[in-house]
C-alpha cells in the first residue's frame, strides 16, 4: 500500500542574521506516521519543527503540507492551517494562567468557532481519558509539571488535528513522569489518526517513535527506524 506524505522539507535553509540554522534540511513524513526529530543542543531540531509547523519561513527550499507549498502561503493562511489542521505540545506547556484548566484544553475549539458549552464538554471528556479527572477548574499555579503538561496534550488534540508537533514535550519531566506523558500522547495520536512529529534529545523518548533521524549542523544526517 502506498503511504501518502503529509509534511515534508526539501532543501530548507534558514539564518538568523549570520547564524546558519538550517542548511539544506530535506524530510518527509508520512500519514499516521510518529517520527522523531534528535539532535544535539543547537543542531537546528527546534528550528526544522518550527519550519514545518508554518510558525518560521526558511530562506529557500520548500515545505509542504499535504501537497502544498505552505512556505509560500500568507501569514493569514498559515494562521489558519495552524489552528484548524494542527496541534502543538512545548516543553513548558504554555497553558494560559487566568484560564481553568478545562478553559485550556478548549481553546482551540472556541477559536474556532464552537459554542462555548459544547467546547467545554469535549474538553472534559479528555481529563478522564488522561487520569485528570477532578483538575478541570484548577489553573496552572495549582497543577504539577506533569498534570500541567497532559493537559497540554489534551488542548494539542482536542480538536483531532491532522498534525501534532511536539517540542521536547518531556524535557521539563522527571523520567517516570515523562514516560506517562509519551505513552498518553502515542495513544491519544494513534486512536485519533494523528500525525506527529517530535523533537525530543533523550533516546527513551524517540524510542516511542514509528522512526527517528537525526538533525548535526542544520542538515538531516541519519535516518533510522525503531523497532516495532
Amino acid at each position: 500500500m502506498t503511504e501518502t506524505v503529509l509534511v515534508e522539507a526539501r532543501e530548507a535553509t534558514l539564518s538568523f542574521g549570520r547564524t546558519p540554522a538550517l542548511r539544506g534540511a530535506s524530510l518527509a513524513v508520512t500519514a499516521g506516521e510518529i517520527l522523531a526529530i534528535m539532535g544535539p543542543s543547537g543542531s537546528g531540531k527546534s528550528t526544522l519543527l518550527h519550519c514545518l509547523a508554518g510558525i518560521l519561513t526558511p530562506d529557500s527550499g520548500e515545505i509542504r503540507f499535504d501537497g502544498r507549498r505552505l512556505d509560500t502561503l500568507r501569514e493569514r493562511e498559515r494562521s489558519a492551517l495552524r489552528r484548524e489542521r494542527f496541534g502543538f505540545v512545548f516543553q513548558s506547556g504554555q497553558l494560559v494562567p487566568e484560564l481553568t484548566a478545562e478553559e485550556n484544553v478548549a481553546m482551540p475549539l472556541l477559536l474556532a468557532g464552537v459554542r462555548r458549552a459544547r467546547a467545554l464538554a469535549e474538553a472534559r471528556s479528555w481529563f478522564g481519558r488522561l487520569g485528570l479527572d477532578g483538575l478541570e477548574r484548577r489553573r496552572s499555579g495549582e497543577l504539577s509539571g506533569g498534570q500541567a503538561q497532559r493537559i497540554a496534550l489534551a488542548r494539542a488534540l482536542v480538536a483531532r488535528p491532522d498534525v501534532l508537533f511536539a517540542d521536547e514535550p518531556t524535557g521539563a519531566l522527571d523520567s517516570l513522569t515523562g514516560e506517562h506523558v509519551m505513552d498518553l500522547l502515542v495513544t491519544a495520536a494513534r486512536d485519533g489518526g494523528t500525525t506527529v512529529v517530535l523533537v525530543t534529545h533523550e533516546a527513551r523518548v524517540a524510542a516511542c517513535a514509528d522512526r527517528e533521524l537525526v538533525v548535526r549542523d542544520g542538515k538531516v544526517t541519519t535516518l533510522t527506524r525503531t523497532a516495532s
